[in-house]
């Protein structure tokens, strides 16, 4: 029988619950509007997202900043000296790092503010969502684009037209074609709430962070949700990277506790030389799978030169979308990747094995994802779920966990 969980006494903290919900959702709250009540344009997403970065910037001012924020200011400070720098070198106005970063710094101390039972609630409410359009989306994919219609919003706020070969209203890319690796238990790849396969994909790996790092934490009946919802999601949306990620991260909830901090820091350059290797063995490969994104990543690599390492080419940052170690590069400079390489590597605390697990698992993620994407992991659909939870567990176990407990101790005793 289990224990009654003594998070439920935690009050709920009902501002930060609405902002990890809605971070996740408005994509599919948008959609409906754009259909059901009036056309949208690419501003009132982009409305939606600096609406949710202002209440969590307000948040935060309410709270105040303290010596545990110093590192993610410094790397929003950094970061923001390197945006000027390279608007003012190419004259052009260019703020999607920024805005990267700005979604990690709010994220991460929101999730020093945030209680165990507010976070838990968060994952359970997407999760949620996520599996019931997902079913709906498997057992009837006419229902599910009656709700959302997929490629009408996203020609409206995408300005992505919609595919000329299929009148169903999916996502164009969400259609797949056939020599795509597939279970084949749908005729596309899933995207639920999200509308297209990326997201959702990166959903189902930040799902899996959170149950290597989070599962001993759990009561049964979530775990199988999570694990149910990770699996229907590998099954139906054909994501090769996460199912890799997924695997290593089964054997890893074993190894990871015992794996060293600084394995964290050599992630990045260990799969940048994998990549290496396997652009030397097929050095031509071009086709839309795992070998071919990597090998036009290396390729991609090889083909920077100095200038575009100091950011002098930005115009060409946006042409890098399935590249995204040189997307960072050409939009925030060699630095800016630097920067992100040291923040990812360092920041998770990795004293208790959840935060190694946690560390681990998060750099795997984030570095494995810029092999063969870019715009992807910092998406606010799916970074700010992850960033959440590393500001959560790195207050909340290990040694800050236990000055955080005893001066709760002592406020009660006294």
């Amino acid at each position: 029988m289990e224990q009654p969980d003594a998070t439920t006494k935690e009050p709920i903290d009902y501002g930060i619950l609405a902002v990890g919900v809605l971070s996740v959702t408005y994509n599919c709250l948008l959609a409906f509007i754009n259909h059901n009540i009036t056309p949208l344009a690419s501003s009132h997403v982009a409305l939606s997202e600096i609406l949710l970065l202002i209440y969590s910037f307000g948040f935060l001012l309410k709270r105040g900043l303290y010596e545990e924020d110093l590192a993610p200011l410094g790397y929003l400070l950094a970061t923001i000296f390197l945006t000027v720098y390279v608007i003012a070198v190419n004259r052009a106005g260019y703020i999607d790092h920024l805005r990267n970063v700005l979604i990690i710094f709010a994220f991460v101390i929101m999730g020093r503010w945030t209680n165990e039972r507010t976070l838990k609630l968060i994952f359970k409410i997407c999760s949620v969502v996520v599996l019931a359009v997902l079913i709906c989306e498997i057992v009837s994919v006419q229902a599910y684009v009656a709700l959302f219609h997929p490629a009408e919003y996203f020609e409206n706020t995408r300005g992505v037209p919609r595919a000329t070969y299929s009148d169903i209203g999916l996502f164009r890319g969400a259609l797949g074609f056939p020599s795509r690796f597939s279970f084949g238990i749908i005729d596309h790849r899933s995207s639920s709430i999200f509308l297209e396969q990326v997201s959702l994909a990166n959903f189902c790996g930040v799902l899996v962070i959170y149950l290597v790092s989070f599962s001993n934490r759990l009561r049964l009946f979530d775990r199988l949700l999570f694990v149910f919802t990770v699996m229907l999601i590998l099954i139906t949306n054909d994501t090769r990277t996460m199912l890799i990620f997924s695997m290593a991260c089964l054997a890893g909830y074993f190894l990871f506790p015992w794996i060293p901090k600084i394995c964290d820091l050599l992630m990045m350059p260990m799969i940048i030389v994998m990549g290496f290797v396997i652009y030397a063995f097929r050095p031509d490969a071009h086709e839309d799978d795992f070998v071919g994104r990597i090998s036009g990543t290396i390729r991609n690599i090889i083909a920077m030169d100095i200038p575009a390492a100091l950011g002098l080419e930005l115009e060409k940052a946006t042409t890098f979308v399935d590249s995204g170690y040189v997307y960072i590069t050409y939009g925030a400079t060699i630095f800016g990747l630097i920067l992100f390489w040291l923040f990812v590597s360092f920041f998770p605390a990795g004293e208790t094995p959840n935060q190694k697990r946690l560390a681990h698992s998060l750099s795997l993620f984030m570095f494995l994802n810029l092999m063969i994407g870019s715009t992807a992991i910092f998406s606010m659909k799916t970074a700010g779920l992850v960033w959440l939870l590393v500001g959560f567990l790195k207050v909340n176990e290990g040694v800050r966990g236990k000055r955080a407990a005893d001066k709760v101790g002592m406020s009660v005793s006294a």
